[in-house]
């Protein structure tokens, strides 16, 4: 029990620590995070939690907010609100009726904010009961350092973020695969306008080739705001840079500086693993659902260590059920916690199947 304790107290979220001894990019910005999307390990950090206006990359909440509500193919009519608001625009007109999803691709290529309102209006019955579905989300998430007070980013005393915050919005969106489409799209066009919207990422559509998607933002309070996301090989990262004048270089240099210091390396492999642990001659069995994988600069290869813990009476019955954990540290830091599950055994698994198939036949 006590080493559980102990497991429990070392529990870190997945932030973890940026590399230390490494050359670190020059960015122009304010505050700047670059974030390996699949462990969320911060690679690279200024000023990440401080709490700044971010202009339009608000819209990265709106958006996955309007996707998960499963009314992409509704039909929207806009309102006079919408129609009115201040800012970049797709020109809605008033009474216009457009689908949610073309406007969803409106709000993130164009950054239309008459978009925002009219998707906020329509998922959330008004502006004001979006917000309030945009606020829960962030604490969800774990947006700790984050306040919404409108769907478009344009400045209010309620409405700032961080950087990692809003890293953490982008990996949590860039799990869903409808969104990483439209993030990832470089032009559009919807059945109720007669042109094209080409996205404002100009990472996405001409800079990086690297770049998968992302989000740009401007305020003459916020300045230049951006969330980018790139892919090399088999890393994903997240950049994200707030009051940054020379945004795309900036992005474009964390980019480079990760890719080129950090590798993705396989801690442990999906399956069947046996644990030998500490003052015990016997050895546990377990079992990962998936590989274990996570940056690691040249200086911390080979220098992981790790330490397993197994509750006491844990239950082999259940492949779903969590045994217990392996905590792995880099100089004696926590950096990555992943649990371990009961073993599948095949008989139990053959024995379920048998199971339903005389409960469908009402022999069980």
């Amino acid at each position: 029990m006590r080493h559980i304790i102990i497991a429990i107290g070392l529990l870190i979220s997945l932030i973890v620590f940026p590399a230390i001894g490494q050359a670190k990019p020059g960015v122009s910005a304010n505050n700047a995070v670059l974030m390996e999307q699949s462990s969320g390990r911060v690679l690279f950090a200024k000023n990440a939690h401080q709490k700044q206006p971010i202009a339009s990359i608000t819209k990265i909440m709106t958006a996955i907010i309007a996707i998960e509500s499963g009314m992409m193919n509704e039909t929207v009519t806009a309102s006079k609100r919408a129609v009115y608001t201040e800012g970049s625009s797709i020109y809605l007109e008033q009474g216009e009726k457009m689908k949610l999803k073309d406007l969803v691709y409106g709000l993130m290529l164009r950054s239309g904010n008459d978009a925002a309102v009219a998707i906020s209006e329509h998922v959330g019955g008004s502006v004001e009961g979006f917000v309030h579905l945009m606020n829960k989300k962030a604490r969800w998430i774990g947006m700790t350092n984050t306040s919404f007070a409108n769907p478009h980013g344009l400045d209010s005393d309620n409405h700032y973020s961080t950087a990692y915050d809003m890293a953490l919005l982008m990996r949590y969106a860039m799990n869903n695969k409808q969104f990483r489409k439209i993030t990832g799209t470089k032009t559009y066009k919807s059945e109720k306008r007669s042109y094209s919207w080409q996205n404002k990422n100009k990472l996405l559509t001409k800079l990086y080739e690297y770049c998968t998607g992302g989000k740009t933002g401007y305020t003459q309070v916020a300045g230049r705001t951006l969330v980018s996301t790139a892919k090399k090989k088999d890393m994903n990262l997240i950049a994200v840079t707030l009051n940054g004048p020379d945004d795309w270089q900036d992005h474009m240099s964390m980019f480079e500086w990760g890719f080129d210091k950090f590798d993705m390396k396989t801690l442990g492999n999906k399956g069947r693993v046996e644990y030998d642990l500490n003052n015990s001659s016997e050895s546990t069995i377990g079992y990962l659902h998936h590989d274990i994988v996570y940056p690691l600069n040249q200086q911390e290869t080979g220098a992981v260590e790790s330490q397993s813990f197994i509750l006491k009476k844990a239950s082999e019955e259940d492949a779903q059920n969590i045994i217990g954990k392996t905590i792995y540290f880099i100089d004696s830091v926590p950096v990555l916690e992943t649990p371990i599950y009961a073993e599948q055994k095949k008989e139990d698994f053959l024995s379920y199947i048998k199971q339903a198939y005389q409960r469908m036949l009402g022999m069980y």
